[in-house]
């Protein structure tokens, strides 16, 4: 087959080769880069106008759900009230 020397080169090539790239992907200046990176993909800066249009909906649907309990209590006390007379 191959021999010791080609077993020895295997073994050496299966040692150095994990070894090799955790010190080449655990450098910090890679891996700061990586997360910053990574980061800015899945966060991306917030922009005034978008956050904007998100708090004008919140306030909408916290008015129309408010509105919504106003109606629904003004009815539980119209009917308290004819129970009543």
């Amino acid at each position: 087959m191959g021999g010791w020397a080609l077993e020895i080169g295997k073994m050496a090539l299966y040692m150095t080769f994990p070894v090799a790239m955790f010190h080449w992907f655990n450098q910090p200046e890679y891996f700061e880069k990586w997360v910053t990176d990574t980061r800015r993909q899945l966060y991306p800066p917030e922009n005034p106008e978008h956050r904007a249009q998100i708090e004008k909906a919140i306030r909408n649907v916290r008015e129309r759900h408010d509105n919504e309990l106003m109606k629904a209590l003004e009815e539980v006390e119209q009917k308290e009230q004819r129970g009543k007379v």
